[in-house]
């Protein structure tokens, strides 16, 4: 009964995350990758609609002393011109990779998480977006590069945030910080600040002790048995 008592007002139910979905905090790191995915895929279709439309190849223009030179390249391999021979591949793989941030965003909890998904999922989508609508066709087409720094290739928005995004993971995975905000070695709620766990039911004497008068009604048992 004392059990019952104890446990009297917990949940029947556990939070929505245990029932597969989504809570409040979820949702907001979710709509935080959703976020950043849209603005990296913003910036990235805009710039190279704009420097497409102003710059034909092969004129170039240098601005920093020549530190940034922009110019059009057209680029069928994977990011900084790698692998211009395997473009259905590389676009193959952008599709894994979508569908993979999208499933996995729904254990989401973690905000450094959030914006590295982020921008790994706008990169991704934006140099896809090329391969599906740009010549020759589909999932054949050209990736636009148009950023060149000194000895570095030539690379474009989504390049950019392919590189910090996949930076960004290697150093949550060293830390050990994991997709639900916790960290290896630690439980769901064990992260640093995390409330104790709640003690349901404790032993006979603690519950004794508990009661009110239960010292009392404790010592007068024993005082009765030492008479008889």
């Amino acid at each position: 009964m004392r059990q019952l008592q104890a446990a009297r007002g917990a949940a029947l139910t556990g939070p929505p995350e245990a029932s597969g979905r989504p809570g409040p905090a979820g949702r907001r790191r979710l709509g935080l990758l959703l976020a950043v995915a849209a603005g990296v895929y913003a910036a990235d279709v805009v710039s190279k609609i704009a420097i497409v439309a102003t710059l034909p190849p092969p004129d170039k223009v240098r601005l920093l002393d020549g530190l940034l030179t922009l110019q059009v390249l057209r680029n069928s391999g994977a990011a900084f011109s790698i692998g211009t021979s395997m473009t259905i591949v590389f676009s193959l793989i952008a599709v894994g990779v979508i569908f993979f941030i999208l499933r996995t965003s729904r254990r989401l909890r973690s905000l450094p998480w959030a914006v590295t998904l982020g921008l790994l999922l706008g990169g991704a989508t934006g140099n896809l977006t090329d391969r599906l609508l740009r010549s020759p066709g589909l999932f054949r087409g050209d990736v636009v590069d148009w950023i060149q720094l000194p000895h570095w290739p030539v690379f474009n928005v989504a390049d950019s945030a392919i590189v910090c995004g996949g930076v960004l993971a290697v150093l949550l995975a060293a830390r050990g910080i994991r997709l639900d905000g916790t960290r290896d070695g630690n439980g769901a709620g064990g992260g640093p600040g995390a409330p104790p766990a709640r003690q349901v039911a404790g032993s006979p004497a603690q519950e004794r002790e508990s009661a009110p008068g239960g010292q009392a009604q404790e010592r007068g048992s024993a005082a009765g048995d030492s008479r008889a």
